[in-house]
């Protein structure tokens, strides 16, 4: 056998085992009315079956347990089956996660006993409120434990799972950082190398140039700019391939160099470029790294146009403007922009503004660029909230324990007037309908009806044991029953007392109904009350 279902089975063994309890030690300690040994055995068959049911279908394992209380007695209220009937609700609020089986129960179980209360024509008010207690402290009460373990459950494992969730994102987070900071690195080697590079191309077309130089060294210098151009074609393919273009910059410019260093580098290098305003104070990485695309791109594709560059610095942004003008002659065949793109991104990106394109003949870029705490800008505001799927799992936690919370208030609430009542009529119709044994031996067989009643209390009782009265009622004669003690909650001896239909009501019967005890005892006592 599967070692999880043999421990399955113990476990419904031992559970079977544990509910026959109250029902043997019950009918030995006649601590309720005797029962035969056919009917205690079918009782301890019911609750195997119940048992067995229990995990595949706690619903119909949940009737199945009730069913010798109600047969047993219409308001479910038994000692011996009621631990049965509380074990069964319970577990069918742990293993059910739908309500409608467990209201569809309840009611079932509600309606049987109205109905049996009806057919007795017993006193209906004390056996129904005696029934809805039961039903409620018994059965509903459990099951509302159930469901609130269940769910406490499901948001533990939910609560786990979540961790888990967490702890893999938080991997794949650190993955993913590692990944966009080696990206940064190949996309600094493109960037950087590629500027040097066109600088490199620049020089060699100068040399090109030069005037009284022989055609080999002409050549030569030809061939080194046409290596150089394809050398920077290659690494846009190799490590190109990397870039990330919604990543942040890594920082391009060497240390402390500022936009101005860079400008006066490329001029240098033979592109003619210059500054205007402030731009030798600009230190930010992002605007160099503007600067650096835009000349890289002037000397790449319009060498010979001249080139400004405009950058200051203002309270919350950088502004940056580079612009080529028109070329002596044709430009040659545009790149793929990825730079261009990549620059518009990030600058989008930390909430500024960004725009190239053809300027007057030529090509113009411009980025502001918002300083660090700017509105606007990413770290202005930083986000407190939590993640929203863990504001939906607290949100889920607290809206299953108000709904626990409020349905065990409603349902004590209720139920503290419902067992209130019940007790209270209980107590009322039981005290109110005892017959003293005294006032019992004083009655004898011819008394009218009107003298017997001053000894007679207000109240009769309306479910009377009249099964175990030792002889049968008189024909056509009216029977009134009376407790012979004001104990409650304990079995205790009845009187019968049987009047005639007609005429002065003449008493013509009285008898004794035993409580459970054999019929020695019953003479007994009579002869105890008699002296």
């Amino acid at each position: 056998m599967n070692p999880r279902r043999r421990t399955a089975l113990i476990a419904d063994l031992s559970l079977w085992a544990v509910l026959v309890l109250p029902v043997l030690a019950v009918e030995r300690l006649r601590l309720s009315e005797p029962a035969s040994v056919r009917q205690e055995l079918a009782g301890l068959a019911v609750l195997g079956a119940a048992t067995a049911l229990h995990r595949r279908l706690p619903a119909a394992a949940f009737l199945v347990a009730a069913a010798p209380g109600i047969a047993v007695a219409s308001s479910l209220f038994t000692l011996s089956y009621g631990c049965a009937l509380a074990v069964f609700a319970y577990l069918m609020g742990v293993r059910s996660a739908a309500v409608r089986p467990a209201l569809t129960a309840f009611a079932v179980l509600a309606a049987l006993g109205t109905g049996k209360i009806a057919l007795r024509q017993v006193d209906p008010a004390a056996e129904w409120l005696v029934l809805m207690g039961t039903l409620l402290f018994g059965a509903v009460f459990p099951w509302l434990a159930g469901r609130y373990w269940r769910q406490r459950g499901e948001l533990t494992a939910a609560g786990w799972a979540r961790a888990a969730q967490l702890e893999r994102e938080h991997l794949i987070v650190a993955d993913r950082a590692r990944l966009r900071e080696r990206a940064r690195i190949a996309q600094d080697m493109h960037d950087s190398l590629g500027h040097e590079l066109s600088l490199i191309a620049l020089r060699a077309g100068a040399l090109q140039v030069t005037p009284g130089l022989a055609d080999e060294h002409r050549t030569a210098a030809a061939e080194l700019r046409a290596a150089a151009s394809d050398a920077t074609d290659r690494l846009h393919g190799i490590i190109g391939l990397l870039r990330e273009e919604d990543d942040e910059p890594a920082p391009l410019a060497p240390p402390g160099e500022t936009v101005a260093d860079l400008v006066e580098r490329a001029a240098d290098s033979g592109l003619p470029v210059r500054l205007l305003s402030t731009a030798a104070t600009v230190t930010d990485r992002t605007a160099h790294r503007v600067v650096q695309e835009a000349l890289t791109n002037a000397a790449k594709y319009a060498p010979d146009a001249p080139v400004t560059v405009a950058a200051r610095q203002e309270a919350t942004a950088t502004v940056v403007t580079v612009t080529n003008a028109r070329p002596d002659r044709t430009p040659t065949a545009g790149g793929t922009g990825t730079g261009l793109l990549g620059l518009r991104a990030r600058i989008t990106a930390l909430g500024g503004d960004f725009d190239a394109g053809p300027h007057e003949g030529g090509f113009r870029v411009t980025a502001r660029i918002p300083a660090p705490g700017a509105p606007g800008a990413p770290g202005a505001a930083p986000a407190t909230r939590p993640p929203r799927r863990t504001e939906e799992f607290a949100r889920a936690r607290r809206t299953a324990r108000r709904r626990v919370g409020l349905a065990f208030g409603v349902a004590a609430a209720a139920g503290t007037v419902l067992i209130g009542g019940a007790f209270t009529w209980y107590a009322y119709s039981k005290t109110h309908a005892v017959l003293t044994p005294r006032a019992y031996a004083q009655l004898r067989v011819g008394t009218p009806l009107a003298d017997a009643a001053s000894v007679l209390p207000e109240r009769e009782i309306t479910d009377p044991p009249a099964d175990r009265a030792p002889t049968a009622p008189p024909a056509h004669a009216e029977c009134r029953y009376y407790r012979a003690s004001g104990e409650l909650f304990v079995p205790v001896q009845h009187f019968r007392l049987c009047f005639t239909d007609g005429g002065n009501h003449e008493l013509v019967d009285k008898a004794v109904i035993p409580r459970a005890g054999t019929a020695e005892q019953v003479q007994e006592e009579e002869r105890e009350w008699a002296r």
